[in-house]
C-alpha cells in the first residue's frame, strides 16, 4: 500500500471486456429489437453485479470469469440499484423501478455454505423507483430507500427462507444513499442528510440546516472496529465541500474543494475506447460532488457523479485524482 507523501498514479485496471461481451447489447422481443442499457453497478472482491433495463442481473465472478443471469418475474423493468453482500454466504440485493426489491441468495460450492439459489422479495411497501440500498454486515437486515423519501427495513432469515419488511422513514425528498453501522442507518437525500437510530427510533439531522440546494448528495461511514458513540461520517454538500460529522449529527471538519480543484488534478488514465463518443463536444459540467465511499487508506474519500468520478485525500486536502466528463 503506497503511503500518503509517495507520489500515487491512478490508471484503469482492465476494460473488463469479457464482462461486457458476456452481456447482449441487444434482445429480441417479438418483432421488436430492444437496446439494452446497463443501469445500476455493485462490485466487491468476489463479484461484479450489473443491473440492466431489460429487469436482467448479471452477476461476473472475479475467480472463475463466468456469468450468471438473474431476472424478476412479471413486467420487464429497469433495474435501478444492486447491493452486494460477502457474509456466511453470498448475497445481492436489487431495486427497480416501480419499487420491487428482491433479495438472491447465491449458490457457493464450499462446505456448508448454500446449495441452491434462494430469492426473497420485498413486496407491497415501495410504489416507486429504488434508489438506494444498504446490508448490515450479518445479511440479516437491508434497508431500501425510494426516490419518494420511503425507507424500509427488510429483516431476513436465511434458515428459515422469510423476509419480513415494513416501513421505517419517511422522507420528504428522494433517497439518495443509505449506510448501516452499530444500530445506525445513515440516510443522505436531495435535501438533507440525517442518522436514524434504529432501535430507538430517533432521528439526528447532520448539521444545523437542511441544504441550501438540493441534489444528489451522498453520505458515508468511515470504516473501523468501534462502538457506536464512535461512528464518524462524511457528508457530501453543494459547492464542492464535503462534511465530517459525529455520530450526534455534529460536524467535525468541513472540507473546501473550490481551491483544491483550481490548482489542478492529476487525471485517470483510461484505456482509449474504441467508439467515439459525443459527450465531449460539449461544455463540461459543473464540478460537484456526489455520492461518497472511503476508498484505500485512511482519509481518502471516493466521490462520483454522473460525470466524474473524483478521489480526495482529506488528510492533506487534495484531489489526488479526476476523471472528467467520462464516456460511460
Amino acid at each position: 500500500m503506497a503511503s500518503v507523501s509517495e507520489p500515487v498514479t491512478f490508471r484503469e485496471f482492465c476494460p473488463l471486456y469479457s464482462l461486457l461481451n458476456a452481456i447482449p447489447t441487444k434482445i429480441q422481443k417479438g418483432f421488436r429489437t430492444i437496446v439494452v442499457y446497463l443501469t445500476a453497478l455493485d462490485t466487491n472482491g468476489d463479484y461484479i453485479a450489473v443491473g440492466s433495463s431489460i429487469g436482467m442481473l448479471y452477476l461476473y465472478c472475479r475467480h472463475s470469469g463466468q456469468m450468471k443471469k438473474y431476472n424478476f418475474e412479471g413486467k420487464t423493468e429497469s433495474i435501478t440499484m444492486v447491493k452486494l453482500l460477502s457474509c456466511f454466504d453470498d448475497l445481492v440485493a436489487a431495486g427497480t423501478a416501480s419499487g420491487r426489491v428482491a433479495v438472491f441468495q447465491l449458490v457457493s460450492s464450499l462446505p456448508g455454505r448454500n446449495r441452491q439459489l434462494r430469492r426473497f422479495d420485498v413486496t407491497g411497501i415501495h410504489k416507486n423507483s429504488i434508489t438506494a440500498l444498504a446490508w448490515s454486515p450479518n445479511g440479516m437486515k437491508l434497508f431500501s430507500g425510494d426516490d419518494k423519501g420511503k425507507i424500509v427495513y427488510s429483516s431476513l432469515d436465511l434458515d428459515q427462507g422469510v423476509c419480513n419488511s415494513h416501513l421505517v422513514l419517511e422522507e420528504p425528498s428522494s433517497v439518495v444513499q443509505l449506510d448501516y453501522s452499530q444500530k445506525v442507518l445513515l440516510v443522505s437525500t436531495s435535501h438533507r442528510s440525517l442518522l436514524f437510530h434504529t432501535e430507538e427510533k430517533s432521528v439526528k439531522q447532520i448539521g444545523t440546516q437542511p441544504r441550501r440546494s438540493t441534489g444528489k448528495f451522498g453520505a458515508c461511514f468511515i470504516p473501523g472496529l468501534c462502538k457506536q458513540s464512535d461512528l464518524t461520517l462524511y457528508a457530501s454538500r453543494p459547492g464542492l465541500r464535503l462534511w465530517k460529522a459525529d455520530i450526534h449529527g455534529t460536524v467535525q471538519a468541513t472540507f473546501i474543494l473550490k481551491d483544491v480543484f483550481a490548482g489542478g488534478v492529476t487525471p485517470f488514465e483510461l484505456y482509449p475506447r474504441l467508439e467515439t463518443s459525443d459527450r465531449g463536444s460539449g461544455s463540461l459540467p459543473e464540478k460537484h460532488l456526489g455520492l461518497v465511499s472511503c476508498f484505500f487508506q485512511e482519509g481518502w474519500v471516493l466521490s462520483w457523479n454522473e460525470y466524474s468520478i473524483y478521489l480526495l485525500d482529506t488528510i492533506n486536502q487534495v484531489s489526488e485524482v479526476i476523471a472528467p466528463h467520462l464516456g460511460v
